[in-house]
């Protein structure tokens, strides 16, 4: 992710007269990879009270198996919302919002610490998410539809270069926190399953750099690289909640337009 840190040719920018203002909208996909983190448990009327510990997650990015085989919201998608001040400082703000997946990866060693059943535990569980074979036993844990992070975003640009109005090269950075929105779906060992909507489940920071090329001035096509770190806490689980932090890195491709809200000065 080179893009990010920053952009080397930012001080040979060339300046064009400024505007009264730019709004621009984007829709895009991504992909991403995520820390291992610890996921707590809190059942107050079970006696639970434990974390798993260093558990791995992935994405789940959708059309693996053909582009455009499902719907477009289907897939880990992204959109931008932005507006830059007419201003010589090129400054802008954003609604930034990513549709992430975060999946407890399957068939994985987890270690276990706390209290089960009001007893101490300290020991190892295999993490399997089958249906079929182990019903009973099997366990899950995912934000498949959505990690959901929202930014609102403060954003820079810089213009670094320009060829006979047709083709225009920005380069990007963007700074913001805002709230996590996931969809929380598990399952912990004999447990009934928990399915539960869509949550407001703490809060989220992200950096993101990005290199923009408009075409005649409308069109744009936008590639950017983005860390943010999530911290989700009382997720909905079953006879108690859950929480989590972990940090994702992103790659993003997006597809936007642009406009000017008036006349060059």
């Amino acid at each position: 992710m080179a893009i990010f840190f920053l952009f080397p040719f930012a001080g040979q920018a060339q300046t064009e007269p400024h505007k009264h203002g730019e709004f621009y909208f984007s829709w895009g996909y991504n992909t991403e990879a995520f820390t291992h983190s610890n996921l707590k448990i809190s059942q107050p009327a079970l006696g639970n009270n434990y974390v798993f510990r260093n558990i791995k997650g992935h994405d789940h990015r959708g059309w693996d198996d053909g582009l455009l085989s499902e719907a477009f919201t289907i897939p880990q998608y992204n959109y931008r919302i932005g507006y830059f001040f007419g201003n010589k400082k090129d400054l802008g703000i954003e609604i930034n919002f990513d549709h992430t997946k975060f999946i407890f990866a399957d068939d994985q060693l987890v270690h276990i610490k706390g209290t089960m059943n009001n007893k101490p535990y300290d020991g190892y569980a295999r993490f399997k998410q089958n249906t079929a074979a182990n019903a009973d036993s099997s366990s899950y844990y995912f934000l498949n539809n959505g990690a959901n992070f929202l930014l609102f975003n403060i954003v820079k640009r810089w213009h670094l270069e320009k060829k006979a109005r047709k083709v225009q090269f920005d380069g990007l950075a963007k700074f913001g926190i805002g709230p996590v929105i996931p969809h929380v779906q598990n399952k912990f060992f004999d447990q009934p399953e928990n399915k539960q909507q869509f949550q407001f489940g703490g809060w989220n920071t992200g950096v993101e750099g990005a290199f923009r090329s408009t075409f005649y001035k409308y069109v744009y096509l936008e590639l950017a690289g983005k860390l943010d770190y999530a911290r989700y806490s009382n997720l909905e689980i079953y006879e108690g909640t859950a929480k989590q932090a972990f940090g994702t890195a992103e790659v993003i491709l997006s597809l936007g337009i642009t406009f000017h809200t008036g006349k060059k000065r």
